[in-house]
């Protein structure tokens, strides 16, 4: 009886068992499922509110605004400068929202800005290629604008106290410089600037006639208002309002750059100036990369210059410069020549204007704005002691464009020497934000120049050309020189295919310059040779003469061909090694 129990119970028990872990298997299942419906719904909650993506980053990221979002300060002037109180120099970034490709590419929002900081979280996998994290770089800037940040708001904190400075004459300088990678908005904000630019100007003219601020204060009474634009694209200058025609940088004899043959235009009114802006826009040259279908792919700077009416003498000078889109080498993947050299030209003059303005702002002996076209043209932006600046870099916020803004918020970092403290370390403790420092540089120079010297000769030709009797008017007008070997500076990241591009574009304008003289020259010699044949065809005739001339000409003309063929070997060359470095790149 007892035996004959313990055979029922035994099934019970291992029945129950089987029913428990059916019961344990149907939960998980159940909850399995759950967790399916809520990541559905909360995907279908990001697509609506247009952050789309990984559902596990998304919330990731989201965690960590919620932990952060506090840190957040208010923006504030500081006594019209639109950096601190004692900088001549501006950093700010701008975030934009997700756009539509991005949207279709499933990409979330990456990027939190909370001023004046603003932090990138790219998305990893651990080593076990399932568990997800998130890595954080923070950075810090004078001003930080997240994507709810309208153009107006971007214009009041960084262009606006420089529209203000430029306005009171003194031969002061002004410079806003928009940066970004390709598709990040660089262009959008700096025509929304412009915008307001042109309306601030004027207005300021017509408040400085009833404030009367003195002796070179500018005003529509004393002040005209030439606009220049013009573009650095392969190392060609090329006047956008003047039939893109191609101009050369010179030096004068007191050493200030003068751009030859570039066309000023006069504008009273806010709508001249806009005209005349996009007339300029859309002469500028534009390119389909990966990231863009419409890419800028040149330097545009817009000058805008207060003049006297009378003596035509400059009083103070705006530049605005919407810089070409950044990219990495590897992201061009249209690998013909003309794109290749073109992205290291605009790699490398990006380069040499973070050094010019680090250089500047931390009160280096010397500059160097030689070693590039857009830094030599803008040398007056780095040389004066009257000179201010803003650097307004654009953030694009996709998942897959992190890498990317990294690079931006770097460069944007390097280029203030004076770093600014950590939003997210209210005492004076060591920062948890990481802090980009960029590494020494090794300066390579033929002749050293004293910069503060030099900066002080400057400002004293300018105040004095605002402030001189009419006698000066009788001065000669020094003479134009082109410019020497520019400086060389060894830099990481400056490869050698970005020395071979440079050399490229030396020995590419060198050629075409000889080229075009002996085309001339030849000119001259077909209209010479024409007439030594009518000479020969009529009565007294000298034979020996036109014997003798005919052989000059013709000695000149195989020396001209000579010389171009002596040019064009070295030129080929390049041309060679270029291509070879480029599959290695």
């Amino acid at each position: 009886m007892g035996r004959k129990s313990l055979l029922h119970a035994a099934p019970d028990q291992t029945r129950l068992r089987i029913e428990a872990m059916e019961e344990e298997r149907s939960r998980r299942r159940n909850q399995i499922k759950q967790a399916r419906v809520d990541r559905a719904a909360e995907e279908q909650r990001n697509i609506s509110a247009g952050n789309p993506g990984d559902v596990d980053f998304i919330g990731l990221v989201s965690r960590w605004r919620e932990e952060h979002g506090g840190m957040a300060r208010p923006h504030q002037h500081h006594d019209g400068r639109c950096g601190g109180k004692n900088d001549n120099i501006c950093v700010c970034i701008r975030k934009r929202p997700l756009n539509e490709k991005e949207r279709k590419k499933k990409e979330h929002d990456a990027v939190t800005v909370l001023h004046p900081t603003a932090t990138v979280h790219s998305a990893k996998l651990r080593v076990d290629g399932i568990t997800k994290y998130l890595d954080h770089n923070s950075f810090r800037f004078d001003h930080s604008f997240d994507e709810d940040s309208t153009t107006e708001q971007v214009y009041q904190y960084t262009a606006k106290p420089l529209v203000r400075y430029v306005c009171g004459g003194k031969g002061v300088r002004a410079t806003v410089f928009a940066y970004g990678q390709t598709g990040s908005g660089k262009t959008y904000t700096m025509s929304g600037i412009q915008k307001m630019v042109a309306e601030d100007i004027f207005e300021t003219l017509t408040d400085n006639i009833l404030e009367e601020e003195g002796i070179g204060s500018c005003s529509c009474d004393n002040t005209t208002i030439s606009i220049a634009i013009f573009e650095i694209y392969g190392g060609r200058i090329q006047d956008l309002l003047n039939e893109r025609n191609r101009l050369k940088v010179l030096e004068d004899g007191r050493g200030e750059v003068v751009i030859s043959g570039l066309e000023e235009f006069e504008a009273s009114t806010p709508e001249e100036f806009l005209a005349l802006i996009e007339a300029g826009q859309n002469n500028r040259t534009t390119h389909a990369t990966e990231a863009n279908d419409e890419s800028s792919r040149s330097h545009s700077i817009c000058q805008v210059l207060f003049r006297d009416p009378t003596s035509r003498r400059l009083k103070s000078k705006l530049s605005l410069v919407d810089l070409a889109g950044s990219e990495r080498g590897s992201d061009t993947k249209s690998h013909n020549r003309q794109r290749r050299t073109e992205s290291s030209d605009i790699n490398t003059s990006l380069l040499a204007l973070k050094e010019c303005i680090r250089a500047i702002d931390g009160d280096s002996r010397h500059v160097p704005y030689r070693q590039s076209k857009l830094t030599l043209i803008l040398k007056d932006s780095f040389t004066s002691n009257y000179a201010r600046t803003a650097m307004i870099a654009t953030l694009a916020p996709g998942s897959l464009s992190t890498d990317h803004t990294v690079n931006t918020l770097r460069y944007a970092d390097r280029i203030k020497e004076k770093k600014i403290g950590d939003s997210f370390a209210p005492s004076q403790r060591r920062s948890p934000v990481r802090q980009q420092k960029s590494p020494m540089r090794k300066v390579i120079v033929e002749e050293k120049v004293n910069v503060k010297e030099h900066r002080d000769e400057i400002d004293e030709n300018v105040s004095d050309n605002i402030l001189q009797q009419d006698e000066d008017e009788k001065e000669e007008v020094p003479e134009l020189t082109e410019f020497g070997e520019p400086d060389r500076i060894e830099e990481q990241g400056q490869t050698e295919f970005d020395q071979v591009v440079q050399q490229l574009f030396e020995e590419e304008e060198q050629l075409l310059s000889l080229h075009m003289q002996s085309i001339q020259q030849n000119a001259e010699y077909i209209t010479e040779e024409n007439n030594l044949l009518e000479s020969v065809q009529g009565e007294n005739i000298d034979v020996d003469a036109y014997a003798l001339r005919l052989a000059e000409i013709l000695q000149h003309k195989t020396e001209m061909i000579q010389a171009v063929r002596g040019r064009l070997e070295p030129f080929r060359e390049l041309l060679r090694k270029e291509e070879e470095l480029s599959k290695k790149h």
